[in-house]
């Protein structure tokens, strides 16, 4: 079985927990990604094979020509921007793909929500595909743009669209699906985020209030990644709070932080093992940090960086178990007032509560393995 990521830690995370439920059931599995993300798979205890070693943000800011491309701001045109750069990552990667593919000849390819190279070897090799949601971001208004930006490779193949996998395994709570979800083998989310050595403090509450704050695995301290900017304030509001503030990011960012603000807790810490000591987390409304939070059944405040994110952070509220902020929203006052009403008010634990207990139900990756056996 080849399981394909992207560019991105969080992809790697999200695929793991079933490729090593199916290496444990004593199938041969290799996770293929970005060259940068091999740390990330072997780290997890899995094979890995480079596809490219483009840097994720080369497919973001330029086209096939290295013209320079902008992020839309319309919402509609942002989404089908992020399935043209997802598709520029599966163009560059599909050579290397198939010459480690025709050599290894997997049985089946599983590729993550948006890796549009694993439809494509798979059609080349004519072996089943399989596709496994990151997380609860609906992708419909994406692929359209994947699709107009693989339209030599799809010819190729005698295709005008992308193929339809032939199943799709979905970690989204069922309670969150939208109505006209299509049809899906569930599993349980699992968070298989990277670990290290633990301290006392990850694992034991203090006396205050804990807040983790974080904004995901790839934010980088340069001008590519708002999200810095964005973990960088959040800190510095929170701070001036009577809470025991954590910042989950990658180190070299954590760095940049602490230089600012002496005395901060930061750094890469497992947020699987943080979270269920926290009172609130408060993040970008990344697809795998929100299902981590559900998953320890914690309150959160979300405030989406990016137009895709908003629906399901927009879901996850109206479910009672966060409060998600919107761009223009977002200001210093709204996100003090949220934060208080999340801590103060117990309802918001326990809808979170409901969810982490639905989450709990759902098939295990073990369980899903015999579906793609059969395949």
């Amino acid at each position: 079985m080849l399981f394909v990521a992207a560019g991105s830690p969080a992809t790697v995370f999200a695929l793991a927990p079933l490729a090593t439920a199916a290496r444990n059931a004593g199938h041969q599995v290799v996770m293929a990604a970005n060259a940068d993300m091999m740390p990330h798979i072997t780290g997890s205890g899995l094979p890995g094979v480079p596809t490219t070693h483009w840097p994720i943000r080369d497919f973001i800011t330029q086209d096939r020509e290295g013209n320079p491309e902008a992020i839309p701001s319309d919402p509609v045109e942002q989404a089908l921007f992020t399935g043209r750069w997802f598709a520029r990552m599966a163009a560059e990667s599909l050579p290397r793909m198939l010459e480690f593919a025709r050599s290894w000849r997997p049985d089946l390819v599983v590729g993550g929500t948006m890796c549009y190279v694993a439809p494509l070897v798979a059609a080349h090799l004519r072996i089943p595909h399989v596709r496994q949601a990151w997380d609860a971001i609906e992708a419909d208004g994406i692929h359209p743009g994947a699709e107009a930006e693989l339209a030599p490779e799809l010819a190729e193949l005698g295709l005008s669209r992308l193929p339809v996998p032939d199943l799709f395994v979905d970690i989204c709570p069922p309670s969150l699906r939208p109505a006209n979800a299509e049809p899906a083998q569930m599993m349980r989310y699992v968070p298989a985020n990277g670990q290290r050595l633990l301290e006392p403090w990850m694992y034991a509450r203090g006396e205050r209030r804990r807040i983790c704050v974080t904004s995901g695995s790839r934010v980088a301290r340069d001008s590519y990644d708002r999200n810095f900017e964005f973990l960088r304030g959040l800190a510095k509001e929170v701070t001036a709070w009577d809470v025991e503030l954590i910042v989950a990011a990658p180190d070299e960012v954590a760095e940049a932080l602490t230089a600012e603000l002496p005395g901060l807790r930061a750094g890469w810490v497992p947020l699987d093992v943080i979270a269920l000591t926290c009172d609130l987390l408060v993040h970008h409304a990344g697809g795998v940090s929100t299902l981590t939070g559900l998953n320890a059944g914690v309150p959160q405040l979300l405030i989406p960086k990016g137009a895709v994110m908003e629906v399901p952070a927009l879901r996850v509220a109206e479910r009672g178990a966060a409060i998600t902020l919107l761009p223009g929203e977002d200001t210093d006052q709204r996100i003090a007032e949220s934060c208080e009403e999340l801590l103060s008010r117990s309802g918001y634990r326990e809808r979170a509560g409901e969810l982490s207990a639905e989450i709990a139900a759902m098939p295990l990756p073990s369980d899903v393995v015999a579906a793609l056996a059969l395949l």
